[in-house]
């Protein structure tokens, strides 16, 4: 194989074919970028709408759409507090505003700053500390705010230098939430990108600017050598980094993609050096190079030279940050031995002729790179085909997409009534001022909070025995796409509760033939369940990775279905029970997070839509369509997958069982239930009272 005289130009080609296969191409780069980015957008206009002053980043390689199925790459959140103006000129001061200046003496290290409390009535330095615990006066008398500030630890999290790391449940990444402050002004150490850089090939001007007029941040976080470790914050330049990898070519993106590989695979994370490094090495080669050596015949060539420049830089242990020069991203990483250790790996890299690349494991690069090379196909059917990688890619980024949209539904649903009418009218309002993907995001919660609205009108009316006003059923209509099944569900159920069982059974008839269980995803998140992966119909994979919009995740997902108090006249009356699960002594084992959906009835799409045809065809007296709704509830709860609330899906069962007076079965659904959660459970209720009624006295 190494024979030839051209291996070169033969290996860069087959590698490039390789990563084409693993996902690492122009399509799946793009749709990580698209979902990524309406993510980011979905949560800011959540919690904009509820009043907040917060913008959420989704940053890194997942962004970038650097990453493959087995490098499994974390998901960065970057949220930005807007409600303290940080400046670096006297200038940009604002008054009866918290103000803090950004300081850079010869205390920091370079590439990190002081913030200084600023008086918020007149530009002056404040003398008076409002909070030990925040504050902190320095031996120069100036009150100085502490890094720690920003550490807002969620439940579930663990705290890893300025981020909140959260760990991925089985198919899903990691999370690090990472909490920074704005500063509207470009950091003057990084001056010389817009003098210096304006008249060089790359980055281009139009990158330049745009990078300059986003400001840049400061993050919580000291530098590893620093001696004011309570005090320092790093400065951060995220968007701008982000923008300069969006305009990188294919063949630039691969070479970091098999420079991530390369160091996860041998030179052993944890030993100082870090994939932001790799990047910083990547950029800083783009730049002093010509762009036309940058093409897929030159890809092991490419990453040679970057191999070689970080060898370089851990020989002297100095690489500089791309955007901040002064700021050494080696300083007190590694020991003389560590970069001993790394500098011969390196060296023995480098040195290979590209040999190393056949010992890749991560989604079988070495093993795939050798078949192409030498014409093996007989060992081609031992990987996945790049169709099914894309499928699979695909329909992991449409539930995520999805999970996040579900999820901020969760936190705008536990507003109450005024507050709803708030968040509609900010959302109408970034409607009309948003872009594109705050339009699709604002859409869905539109869609949603007219839903709600409808449904506690609906309740209202219901309990006082009045007619559905017009406004009711037309704000329920608003919301009868949300997903496949949830605003129809809904409807279904307040037209049940209201008597109106003919047009109830027309909507379960329809929902029933629009939920393809061979298409149709169930979502919940409600908490961190495992979600089996293995188990996505194949079919709602091949449309994932066929459509070409994003934002069509409603018409193959569908989420659990929540009932709050005020709705409490929608719910069937075998529901309502979930709305009181929880007696004091479970309250005390409730995590914050929980806390949150208790407060709701909450049950699956599918299996709510067997019981409400199971109580329509009842009341229809309708027995053989009765029974085969009872037998759809059963099969679906014994072999459905992906259910986050199955406890509730057996309490109803139960319930119909004490219909069909079968008390031993119904016993037998309360016990499972109690299985599946052991507390915060109705099913307490529901067996105490069976057995209270079926116990001779």
């Amino acid at each position: 194989m190494f024979q030839s005289p051209d291996y070169s130009n033969t290996l860069s080609l087959k590698l490039s074919e390789v990563l084409e296969d693993v996902g690492i191409n122009e399509e799946m780069v793009m749709k990580r970028r698209r979902v990524n980015l309406i993510r980011e957008t979905t949560m800011s206009v959540t919690y904009r709408s509820r009043g907040g002053n917060r913008t959420f980043y989704h940053l890194g390689s997942q962004s970038e759409g650097t990453t493959t199925i087995g490098l499994n790459s974390d998901v960065d959140i970057l949220c930005i507090n807007h409600g303290i103006n940080v400046i670096q000129e006297w200038s940009e001061w604002k008054q009866n505003e918290q103000n803090l200046l950004m300081i850079q003496d010869d205390n920091v290290s370079p590439g990190y700053c002081f913030l200084q409390l600023l008086r918020s009535d007149v530009p002056l330095p404040e003398i008076n500390i409002p909070n030990d615990e925040v504050y902190m006066r320095d031996n120069y008398g100036r009150i100085l705010l502490r890094n720690s500030f920003m550490s807002g630890i969620r439940y579930n999290a663990e705290r890893h230098g300025p981020s909140d790391a959260v760990a991925g449940e089985q198919g899903y990444s990691d999370m690090d939430l990472v909490y920074a402050l704005p500063c509207t002004s470009w950091p003057q150490l990084a001056s010389h990108l817009l003098e210096e850089r304006c008249f060089m090939r790359w980055p281009s001007n139009d990158m330049i600017r745009y990078a300059a007029s986003n400001g840049c941040f400061v993050v919580g976080v000291c530098s590893k050598i620093s001696t004011f470790p309570e005090l320092e914050w790093r400065i951060s330049t995220s968007l701008a980094e982000r923008c300069f990898m969006f305009n990188l070519n294919l063949t630039q993106l691969r070479c970091y993609v098999l420079m991530k590989i390369i160091l996860k695979t041998f030179l052993n994370e944890g030993n100082g050096l870090s994939s932001f490094m790799c990047k910083t090495v990547l950029l800083r080669c783009i730049e002093n190079s010509e762009n036309h050596i940058w093409k897929k015949s030159n890809l092991s060539t490419c990453l040679t030279y970057c191999l070689l420049e970080l060898y370089r830089s851990v020989q002297n242990k100095f690489c500089p940050n791309f955007i901040i020069c002064e700021n050494n991203l080696m300083d007190g990483q590694f020991t003389i031995e560590k970069k001993r250790d790394l500098s011969r790996k390196l060296i023995d890299l480098i040195q290979s002729d590209g040999r190393y690349l056949l010992r890749l494991d991560i989604d079988d690069i070495g093993q795939r790179l050798y078949v192409k090379l030498n014409r093996v196909h007989q060992l081609v059917y031992i990987f996945e085909t790049p169709i099914c990688i894309k499928e699979n890619c695909s329909g992991i980024l449409c539930i995520n997409l999805a999970n996040c949209i579900n999820n901020n539904m969760l936190a705008l649903e536990s507003e109450n009534f005024e507050n709803i009418l708030h968040a509609i009218f900010m959302l109408r309002h970034f409607c009309v001022i948003g872009n594109r993907f705050e339009q699709v995001a604002c859409y869905h919660f539109l869609s949603f909070l007219f839903l709600k609205l409808g449904s506690i009108m609906a309740s209202a009316s219901i309990g006082q025995n009045r007619p559905l006003p017009l406004v009711t059923l037309r704000c329920l209509f608003l919301g009868w796409n949300l997903d496949v099944a949830f605003g129809r569900l809904k409807l279904a159920s307040v037209l049940y509760c209201k008597g109106e069982i003919n047009n109830a059974e027309i909507i379960l008839r329809q929902t029933e033939e629009r939920y393809n269980t061979d298409i149709v995803v169930p979502l919940c998140s409600c908490w961190n369940h495992p979600f089996d992966f293995l188990h996505i119909p194949a079919e709602f994979k091949r449309i994932c990775s066929e459509q070409r919009s994003e934002n069509s995740t409603n018409k193959i997902t569908s989420c659990c279905i929540r009932f709050s108090m005020d709705e409490l006249h929608c719910v069937p009356r075998e529901l309502q029970y979930e709305l009181m699960r929880s007696t004091q002594d479970d309250l005390i084992y409730q995590s914050p997070g929980e806390s949150i959906w208790m407060q709701y009835a909450i049950v699956d799409s599918l299996p709510f839509l067997y019981f409400l045809q199971y109580k329509t065809y009842n009341r229809l007296q309708r027995h053989q369509d009765q029974q085969r709704a009872l037998n759809n509830l059963i099969r679906t709860i014994v072999t459905g997958t992906n259910y986050g609330h199955r406890e509730t899906a057996l309490n109803l069962l139960g319930q119909c069982m004490e219909q069909e007076n079968k008390p031993q079965k119904a016993l037998q659904c309360y016990m499972l239930s109690l299985t599946q959660r052991g507390r915060n459970n109705a099913a307490k209720f529901h067996t105490c009272t069976l057995l209270a009624k079926y116990t001779p006295r």
